[in-house]
């Protein structure tokens, strides 16, 4: 689905991502952990392309999109959930999700199914989005993404900062989301135990290089705590 190949990326004239290298399966899960500043969320902007590497190469469905623009990497089924429950605060969360769905022509559709996902926004669609907690804002964030159907969901920090219940139903969501097939997902996370339960690949980063990575099985959140240790 998504390789990063070698990619040397960052911002003016520092480098923040140092030959990073990364594949997400088809229809699977891939996770990236590391403290702040590892380059977490560099790695992502690259991938949607909303940063241009300095070298290195992004392939989807191995086609090079390197120089691709981000729009037309959306167009292409790329969806991304920046970090910090983004949303358009004076309008209700509703209408945050109508801007996506009015333009599509499954829009009615795709609406409902994201809402099936997230039944809790049916109970604020009336409320403004600059007045919801973290976590509605959240779950509001990644319902606005789903409704583009997207091929490949990426997800910067979805569990960051906010309440356990809301953490649990956005985790349960992701994992229900991975396990239909039709959705591949570049997740950065900080809840190793549930990165791990929910990957197929795990990835570490530390100063803008890949030092760990493996397959998400019984013995990788031992390896992994043990990497992000030091």
């Amino acid at each position: 689905m998504l390789e990063i190949t070698g990619v040397v990326a960052g911002y003016d004239r520092s480098d923040v991502l140092h030959g990073v290298s990364v594949a997400v399966p088809d229809d699977g899960v891939a996770t990236v952990l590391g403290h702040n500043g590892a380059g977490k969320s560099t790695l992502l902007r690259t991938a949607v392309g909303l940063l241009k590497p300095r070298s290195g190469r992004v392939l989807l469905d191995g086609e090079d999109i390197t120089r691709l623009p981000a729009h037309r990497r959306v167009g292409r089924g790329m969806a991304y959930v920046p970090q910090g429950q983004q949303s358009f605060p004076q309008l209700t969360a509703m209408e945050n999700l109508r801007l996506v769905a009015d333009g599509r022509g499954d829009g009615r559709a795709a609406l409902g199914e994201a809402l099936d996902l997230f039944p809790a926004l049916r109970e604020i669609a009336g409320r403004r989005a600059g007045l919801l907690s973290g976590g509605q804002r959240q779950q509001l964030a990644i319902a606005r993404a789903l409704i583009t159907r997207p091929r490949l969901l990426l997800l910067d920090e979805p569990t960051e900062g906010i309440q356990p219940s809301v953490v649990a139903e956005i985790q349960r969501t992701i994992l229900e989301l991975s396990a239909r097939g039709g959705l591949s997902v570049l997740l950065v996370e900080q809840h190793v135990g549930f990165a791990l339960k929910a990957a197929e690949r795990y990835y570490v980063l530390e100063a803008g290089r890949v030092t760990s990575s493996g397959t998400g099985d019984e013995d990788a959140e031992r390896a992994v705590r043990r990497a992000l240790s030091v």
